[in-house]
C-alpha cells in the first residue's frame, strides 16, 4: 500500500507537467489561429472593397467589334471582344452544357465556387505523380479570372481570384455563371464562346452539334492554343476521348450514345466569313495600322460601334507577300551558321513510353516556346549525324534524315560541338515541313519587310512588317528607319539628268578619297564592291554595275545641296537626307514605305502620290462615314519631276533588272517592263530590292532590328530580291506586259542614247572626274553644276554589296 502511494506521488508531477504543456500548446495554437483569423479578416476587409464591381458582368451585352477587310472584302482583322455569337442560357443545347460540366467542373452545381473535394483530389494526385497533372480550378474561378484578372501566377492574384469567386457566387445564380462562361471563354484561334467556336471549327450553329463535337469543344479550354482541332487535331481527339469518357461515367451519355460519339468522324470546316481564329489571309500588319488610324479619330469607340474598315489591301497578293517573306527569312536562316537549340533540358529516361508525361512536358514547353506559324516546337529524343528524332507529341515523332536538312545543323551534331550548339536528347528545337522533307531550324532572329503600292494612286496593296506579328507589333514597313544603300542611287541619277548629265556621260571609276585635312577629321576612302575599279564608265554602266565611285562623282557634280532639295520631290524627309557626299551611297534614312512611295514617281510618269491604306469606313448600318480621296497620277498639281527624267530613268532601271545587279528579275519573270535597283548598306547591315512596272511598285528589305552584319556575302540581290520575286511572280502572273510609252516632248534619242533638247551633244556634260581634253563640265551647264562647296559629315553606307568604309567627319568645304 505504501509502495502504491509512493508511485502515485512520483507520477503526479509528471502528469502535472504534461497537462501544463498541453494547455500551453492549445493556447498557442488557439492564439495563432485567432491571429490568423484576425489577419484574414483584416486582409478581407482591405481587399473586398477593391474587388471589381460586377455590373459589367451582370450587364453583359453583345458589342459589335471593329472589323477590317481587304479591298476584295476578305476579313483580315477584328478588334474588340468577340461577342457576335452570344446565346441565352436556354439557347445553349444541353449536350454542350453536359460536356462542359464533365470536362471542367462536374460538381459545379454542388460547390460554392471552390470545390474543396477537387482541391484535395488534385493535391493527392499531384503528390503521387510528383508533377502537376490535375488542377482544381472551377468554372466560377475561371469566370473571375477571364473577366477581371490577369493570368499572372502570383499569390496576390490567386487571393483576389478566390475573393472574387465568392463574390460572383453570392451575386449570380449558377445558371448565370455558366451562361457567362460559355459565352466568353477563349477557345483558340480568336474564337470567344462556344457558339463562335462551333462556327469556327465545325461551320455550324451551336444548336446543331453532336455529342462528339460538343466533347471536342469542351476539351479546348484546358489549353486553347494546343487542344483546338485546327492547331493539333490528334491532341484535340485525345482530349475529346477523355471528355466522352467522363460524360459516360457521369451519366450524361448512355453506352450506345458513347459508342456512336466515339465512332463519329470529325470534319473541320469553318463557316464562311469567320476568322476561324486563323484568317484566310495574314493581314495582321495592315489591320493593326488601320486600327491605329481610326483610333486616332474615334478613340475607344471604335471597339463597340460596329465600324467596318475597307482597306486597299489585295488579299491574294497579301498572302503571297506573307509567304514569300517567311520563306526568304527561313532561307537566310538555313544558310547562316546554326546557333544551337533554344535550350536543353534533362529528359527523363524512357519518357517516350509514357504518353501522359511526355505530353505534359511538351505542353509546358509550348508555353515557353510556342509554335510560330509553320515552325513547330519539339523536343529531341535522340540525335546523331545521320538522324535526329523529335517529339511533337506522344503520337507524333518526326525523324529528320534528309542530308540537305542535316547539313543545316551539322555543326550541332558533331562530337566536338560546344554545349551551346550541341543537339542532343532533351534539346528544344523547331522543325519545319519542307515540301520534300522535314528539317530542323532555329527560330529566325533576322527580320524583313515587304510593301507594294498601286502606282497610279499610292494605294497600299500588300504590307508585311516582319517575320511574325505575334512576336511584336513593330511594323518595319512604316516604323523602321534604315539606310537604303544603293537603292537610293536612282534618285541621285535622276537629279543629275536634270542638271545636264546623260546616260552617255563618261565618269571616272577610279578610287576616290579625301584626306583628313579635307574632311576635318578622318580620311574617307570609300570602296567599290570587291575593290574592283575601271578607268571610266558611262552613267548607264555605272548604274547597271552599281559603282560607288561613279555615284560619288555624280553627287559631286550635281552638288549635295541640290540633291537634298531634289529628293524631297519624291516624298523623302529633308532632315533625314543630309546634304553630304555619303548620301550618294544611300547614307540617309528611309522606311520601306517611304522608299516605295519614292519609286511610284518613276512608275507612274512622275507624279507624287502619297501612300494610303483605308479606302472607306462604314458604321454598323453600312453607311459610309469616311472615304479616301487619294491623289491620282495625272493631276498637274501632283507633278514631281520632269516626264523626260522619268522616261530615261525607267529605261536605265529596266537595264538594271535585265543586265545589271538585278538581272535575276528578267531571268525569272521573263518580262521587259520591270525596272528596279538592288541595295546593300555598309557591312551588309541592310539588304534591299525596289522594283516596279507601270502599275505596281514593291520594296523588300532584310536586316536585324539592332543593326549588325547579315554576313559578308549577303547582298540586296541575294537576300531581299528573292522575297520581292516571290511576291511579284504571283502579283504579275496574269498581267500583260506594258511596253514603254512614246518619248516625251523635248527628249531626243541620238546615237542610241537619250538627250534633253536643252542639253544636246556638245552641250550636255560629257565627262566627270576625267582629265582633259577641256574641263570636266561644259561652261554652258546649268547654275550649280560647278558649285565648289560640298559638305561631308557622318558615316557612310555602301551600295549593293559594295563596302564603303565608315568615316566620322565634320562639315567642311571640299574642293570640287
Amino acid at each position: 500500500m505504501s509502495s502504491s502511494k509512493q508511485t502515485s506521488q512520483k507520477s503526479a508531477p509528471s502528469r502535472s507537467w504534461l497537462s501544463r504543456f498541453l494547455i500551453k500548446f492549445v493556447a498557442l495554437v488557439a492564439g495563432l489561429g485567432l491571429c490568423g483569423v484576425l489577419l484574414g479578416t483584416l486582409a478581407l476587409a482591405l481587399a473586398w472593397p477593391n474587388l471589381p464591381d460586377l455590373s459589367a458582368m451582370i450587364d453583359y451585352r453583345p458589342r459589335v467589334p471593329l472589323r477590317i477587310y481587304s479591298a476584295d472584302q476578305v476579313l483580315i482583322g477584328e478588334f474588340g471582344e468577340e461577342r457576335r455569337n452570344i446565346l441565352r442560357f436556354d439557347e445553349i443545347p444541353d449536350i454542350m452544357k453536359s460536356a462542359i460540366l464533365a470536362a471542367e467542373d462536374d460538381r459545379f452545381y454542388q460547390h460554392g465556387g471552390i470545390d474543396w473535394a477537387g482541391v484535395l483530389r488534385a493535391a493527392l494526385a499531384n503528390t503521387i505523380k510528383m508533377s502537376k497533372t490535375q488542377g482544381a480550378s472551377t468554372i466560377t474561378m475561371q469566370v473571375a479570372r477571364n473577366f477581371y484578372l490577369s493570368s499572372e501566377k502570383t499569390y496576390t492574384r490567386k487571393f483576389y481570384e478566390l475573393l472574387l469567386t465568392f463574390k460572383i457566387e453570392a451575386t449570380l445564380s449558377k445558371d448565370e455563371i455558366l451562361d457567362l462562361y460559355m459565352n466568353q471563354i477563349f477557345l483558340g484561334h480568336r474564337a470567344y464562346g462556344f457558339a463562335a467556336a462551333s462556327r469556327a471549327y465545325f461551320g455550324k450553329q451551336l444548336g446543331e452539334i453532336t455529342a462528339a463535337e460538343a466533347a471536342m469543344l469542351a476539351g479546348i479550354p484546358k489549353a486553347p492554343s494546343r487542344f483546338n482541332p485546327i492547331s493539333n487535331f490528334s491532341r484535340a481527339k485525345s482530349r475529346q476521348a477523355y471528355v466522352l469518357g467522363r460524360m459516360r461515367s457521369l451519366g450524361y451519355l448512355t453506352e450506345d450514345e458513347f459508342q456512336r460519339a466515339t465512332a463519329q468522324e470529325i470534319v473541320i470546316k469553318s463557316s464562311p466569313g469567320t476568322p476561324t481564329g486563323r484568317y484566310t489571309v495574314h493581314g495582321e500588319y495592315p489591320a493593326e495600322l488601320a486600327r491605329q488610324l481610326l483610333y486616332g479619330v474615334y478613340q475607344d469607340d471604335i471597339y463597340s460601334r460596329g465600324f467596318n474598315i475597307y482597306t486597299t489591301i489585295d488579299s491574294k497578293g497579301q498572302e503571297a507577300a506573307y509567304q514569300s517573306l517567311r520563306e526568304g527569312v527561313l532561307d537566310y536562316t538555313r544558310r547562316s551558321p546554326y546557333p544551337g537549340p533554344e535550350e536543353t533540358i534533362p529528359l527523363p529516361a524512357n519518357i517516350e513510353n509514357q504518353p501522359e508525361a511526355l505530353n505534359t512536358l511538351l505542353d509546358e514547353l509550348q508555353e515557353k516556346y510556342p509554335d510560330n506559324g509553320d515552325l513547330l516546337t519539339g523536343i529531341v529524343l535522340s540525335a546523331s549525324p545521320t538522324e535526329v528524332k523529335i517529339a511533337r507529341s506522344a503520337t507524333e515523332i518526326i525523324a529528320v534524315t534528309d542530308k540537305r536538312a542535316l547539313r543545316i545543323v551539322a555543326r550541332g551534331l558533331t562530337p566536338k560541338a560546344s554545349a551551346k550548339v550541341r543537339i542532343q536528347r532533351g534539346s528544344v528545337v523547331y522543325v519545319h515541313q519542307h515540301p520534300e522533307y522535314w528539317e530542323l531550324l532555329n527560330k529566325p532572329t533576322v527580320q524583313a519587310a515587304l510593301v507594294s503600292l498601286r502606282a497610279q494612286d499610292g494605294a497600299i496593296q500588300t504590307m508585311v512588317g516582319g517575320f511574325d506579328f505575334e512576336e511584336g507589333k513593330f511594323n518595319r514597313v512604316t516604323q523602321a528607319w534604315r539606310q537604303p544603300g544603293s537603292a537610293f542611287k536612282p534618285f541621285i541619277y535622276a537629279s543629275a539628268l536634270e542638271r545636264g548629265l546623260t546616260p552617255a556621260t563618261q565618269i571616272s571609276d577610279e578610287p576616290f578619297s579625301l584626306t583628313a585635312e579635307q574632311t576635318g577629321s578622318k580620311p574617307w576612302n570609300p570602296k567599290n564592291y570587291g575593290r574592283s575599279y575601271e578607268p571610266m564608265l558611262t552613267m548607264r554602266q555605272g548604274l547597271y554595275k552599281s559603282k560607288n565611285m561613279v555615284s560619288i562623282r555624280i553627287m559631286q557634280a550635281v552638288g549635295p545641296k541640290y540633291v537634298q532639295d531634289y529628293v524631297t520631290r519624291f516624298g523623302f524627309d529633308r532632315s533625314r537626307q543630309p546634304a553630304v557626299l555619303p548620301l550618294a551611297l544611300g547614307a540617309g534614312s528611309v522606311t520601306p514605305l517611304q522608299l516605295a512611295g519614292g519609286f511610284t514617281v518613276f512608275a507612274n510618269g512622275g507624279y507624287r502620290v502619297p501612300p494610303y491604306l483605308i479606302d472607306h469606313v462604314t458604321d454598323s448600318s453600312g453607311k459610309v462615314i469616311m472615304r479616301a480621296r487619294p491623289t491620282i497620277a495625272g493631276d498637274v498639281a501632283a507633278r514631281a519631276i520632269d516626264p523626260r527624267t522619268v522616261y530615261v530613268m525607267n529605261d536605265l532601271m529596266r537595264g538594271v533588272a535585265t543586265y545589271g545587279t538585278g538581272a535575276r528579275v528578267h531571268r525569272e519573270l521573263k518580262r521587259d517592263d520591270i525596272g528596279g535597283k538592288t541595295g546593300t548598306t555598309n557591312d551588309s547591315q541592310d539588304a534591299w530590292f525596289a522594283g516596279f512596272n507601270p502599275k505596281l511598285v514593291a520594296v523588300a528589305w532584310m536586316g536585324y532590328d539592332q543593326p549588325r552584319s547579315l554576313g559578308q556575302s549577303e547582298t540586296g540581290g541575294g537576300a531581299a530580291l528573292p522575297i520581292w520575286l516571290g511576291y511579284m511572280k504571283e502579283a504579275l502572273a496574269d498581267q500583260p506586259q506594258i511596253p514603254p510609252g512614246p518619248m516625251p516632248s523635248g527628249l531626243n534619242r541620238i546615237d542610241g542614247d537619250f538627250y534633253f533638247s536643252e542639253f544636246p551633244p556638245g552641250t550636255a556634260v560629257a565627262r566627270v572626274g576625267l582629265p582633259a581634253p577641256g574641263d570636266a563640265f561644259s561652261p554652258t551647264t546649268p547654275d550649280g553644276i560647278g558649285d565648289l562647296l560640298n559638305q561631308l559629315s557622318g558615316g557612310t553606307a555602301t551600295d549593293n554589296a559594295d563596302a564603303a568604309q565608315p568615316a566620322t567627319t565634320h562639315p567642311v568645304k571640299v574642293p570640287f
